[in-house]
């Protein structure tokens, strides 16, 4: 039996780029967007999952909704391997959610293949510009190293590289950290609004227990009578 069609629309549909170097975090996006008019659930997956921080890896897309998901490739060492290149891949596996109130962690595991819908992606790694002058598949992943033996003028060219380099790669980290605030923040935004249906949809106690009218204590009584029986002898005594 052929597996449903995936009812998500992914963007990018085929492939997930990640620009070095990589010897510090690099960040991808991934679009997913709802256009029926159910509920779906989604959760995201990868072959290398000890190199990759996906944020969010699971959740529910509204019907005529979109998420934005973070994927972070993970610092690298110096050496990259470039035949693991061919390893790295995602893959969204999705399925309609039912009516009311259920458990997610449950309901993934009592999902049958034919109710089922994924998608792949492969992963494709980029050097910046000014690294990607080797012509070598084994260098490719590695950080270019500045020749010691350079004239003065190509060694100011090479250093102002660098630093325009840096300030790329530094707007690329602000842009990924403001990113990554974003969807902290839809995550948030969609918690409260989870939260409160519940509390709209829970049923009013209507059985309340009545509420107990105050009564004065006894002893107050007590004391109030003994106080106007010393003013009655009082004034006797007064006569």
């Amino acid at each position: 039996m052929s597996k449903p069609e995936q009812v998500l629309q992914i963007e990018p549909q085929h492939e997930l780029k990640f620009k070095g170097p990589f010897n510090e975090q690099v960040a991808s996006y991934m679009k997913l967007t709802n256009p029926s008019d159910k509920k779906v659930i989604f959760k995201i997956k990868t072959t290398a999952p000890k190199k990759y921080c996906v944020r969010p890896n699971s959740g529910i897309l509204e019907p005529n909704s979109n998420t934005e998901i973070s994927i972070c490739f993970q610092p690298q060492p110096v050496l990259f391997d470039p035949a693991e290149k061919n390893k790295h891949k995602f893959m969204v596996q999705t399925a309609f959610a039912p009516e009311g109130e259920f458990n997610m962690e449950q309901l993934w595991k009592e999902i049958t293949p034919d109710q089922l819908m994924d998608s792949k992606l492969k992963c494709v790694f980029e050097l910046p510009s000014d690294q990607n002058e080797t012509t070598e598949e084994s260098t490719k992943f590695s950080p270019k190293v500045v020749p010691t033996t350079a004239t003065a003028p190509n060694s100011n060219v090479e250093t102002e590289l660098q630093k325009a380099a840096q300030e790329v790669q530094q707007l690329r980290e602000e842009e990924s950290q403001l990113r990554q605030h974003n969807l902290r923040l839809k995550e948030e935004i969609l918690q409260l609004k989870q939260q409160l249906g519940q509390s709209r949809a829970a049923p009013v106690n209507r059985y309340a227990p009545p509420v107990q009218e105050q009564t004065i204590p006894m002893v107050y009584v007590g004391l109030a009578v003994l106080l106007s029986f010393i003013g009655i002898i009082l004034g006797k005594f007064a006569l």
